[in-house]
């Protein structure tokens, strides 16, 4: 049975029974109590509850704090439904899962050509041996001294920072850091203007805190400027994009169209977050609008797919309030990022050999897009992607697109979860390691397209 739909024929508590359970009228009290019965498997799934104004008179509360608790637990997927409809049991506590990203390729036969993730080539990356040789010299290796980043991993990405700035941290990779960003701007119910597509991942992050997204259209020169005035009307907390290697055309924002947006954001109370995944692996130069409003922007920066996923590294620097609330919010858990991983990623950035491993991989990662992307030309096949570690490819049915692709063994990921609200259909193919059989890929894509 679908978890919205509502029983038909569950069993029903009583409010006088559900009554003598709670302990503490109060709206934290009653959904603490609700859970721990659910817990205990003394309210089954499918167990109907009674109304909110049976309830409330029991309790001798209001209606409104009933209410209260049913969403507390509706939210934590304790409970379902409301209204007209009722509410029930849904089961055990729920931890709240990303829905976009969610990665399902354990269910997938092990022959399938898995193009679903932008990830980097082991192959390509630098050699980490003398990275962590040095990163173990260090003498305040296993101190428990807090900082916000080491003085090396400062020292070494301030070389290559765009803008000046005094606020630093390092954090546990670049979703991390929105995610922190994001838990410490937002009250749930604010709005969040993000470039449209954006990442599936950082619409999970703004469902996660509750916030609303409101798109901001972007072409080959990065957001749309009149689109993110009509955004700015919403009186956003925060605009998020990505100044390079966009998600849709892996295109980079130009000096003019940053002047339009940074003129647009000035004097507003907006942060302005800029996403740059790709790191030193992308091929354009940065412009982002923290080169003109740096107290008023925050850089993160991901040195993941350059240097090596398991660093699990980015660097944010840039406006103070918005970093400091990150490092305070940062003490309920870690407090701070590994001082070896920190310390090994400088390590690297100033390691010569090292920055030949990593131009060598940013020309192996261009040639591989290109070289499908012409594939694909040859069989009258359109794909967007200047830089990147994928293309997207339109069609005229996502859905079955991906069921023709799955005929071929063959994995990608549609473009629907970037979307808002239903955009043009597309699919993303990741061209971050060597595509083998590349033809018959391509073969099959060109079938894929035609679908509807």
């Amino acid at each position: 049975m679908a978890e919205d739909v509502p029983p038909q024929d569950g069993p029903a508590v009583s409010s006088a029974w559900l009554a003598e359970q709670i302990t503490e009228p109060s709206a934290a009290g009653i959904a603490a109590a609700i859970s721990r019965l659910v817990r205990h498997g003394e309210l089954e799934p499918q167990t109907r509850l009674p109304t909110v104004r049976a309830l409330a008179p029991r309790l001798d509360v209001s209606p409104a704090t009933v209410s209260a608790a049913w969403a507390t637990l509706r939210k934590q997927r304790v409970v379902a439904g409301g209204g007209r409809q009722g509410t029930w049991v849904l089961g055990g506590l729920a931890v709240p899962r990303p829905t976009r990203y969610e990665n399902i390729s354990r269910l997938w036969p092990d022959q399938t050509l898995n193009l679903t993730r932008a990830i980097p080539d082991p192959a390509l990356l630098p050699d980490m041996a003398g990275a962590f040789v040095h990163a173990l010299r260090d003498p305040d290796l296993h101190s428990y001294e807090v900082v916000s980043i080491s003085g090396p991993l400062h020292a070494a990405a301030s070389r290559t920072w765009p803008f000046e700035t005094e606020n630093w941290m390092c954090v546990n990779g670049g979703y991390e850091g929105l995610l922190l960003l994001m838990r410490t701007t937002v009250v749930p119910g604010e709005h969040v203007a993000i470039e449209e597509p954006a990442t599936p991942r950082l619409l999970d992050i703004l469902d996660n805190v509750g916030a609303r997204p409101v798109p901001v259209a972007t072409d080959a020169e990065g957001p749309v400027a009149a689109s993110l005035r009509a955004a700015l009307q919403h009186d956003p907390v925060a605009f998020i994009y990505e100044p390079r290697s966009s998600s849709h055309f892996g295109a980079s924002v130009t000096p003019s169209r940053r002047d339009e947006l940074a003129a647009l954001l000035a004097g507003t109370d907006t942060l302005v977050i800029e996403d740059d995944g790709l790191g030193e692996l992308s091929s354009f130069e940065y412009h982002g609008v923290g080169e003109v409003l740096p107290d008023q922007s925050v850089l993160v920066r991901s040195y993941s797919k350059s240097h090596s996923p398991d660093l699990r590294l980015a660097v944010m620097a840039g406006a103070a309030e918005p970093i400091e609330r990150v490092r305070v919010y940062r003490q309920f858990g870690s407090g701070w990022t590994s001082r070896m991983l920190q310390n090994a990623l400088a390590w690297l950035l100033d390691d010569e050999p090292s920055k030949t491993a990593i131009a060598t991989a940013r020309t192996a990662y261009r040639e591989r897009r290109d070289h499908l992307t012409e594939l694909l030309a040859a069989r009258g096949v359109q794909a967007t992607g200047v830089d990147g570690l994928a293309i997207w490819v339109p069609v005229r049915s996502e859905h079955e697109a991906l069921l023709v692709l799955a005929s071929h063994g063959i994995a990608v990921a549609g473009a629907s979860a970037s979307w808002t609200k239903p955009g043009p259909p597309a699919i993303r193919i990741a061209t971050g390691l060597p595509i083998p059989e590349a033809d018959r890929v391509a073969d099959a894509v060109a079938r894929a397209v035609q679908a509807r």
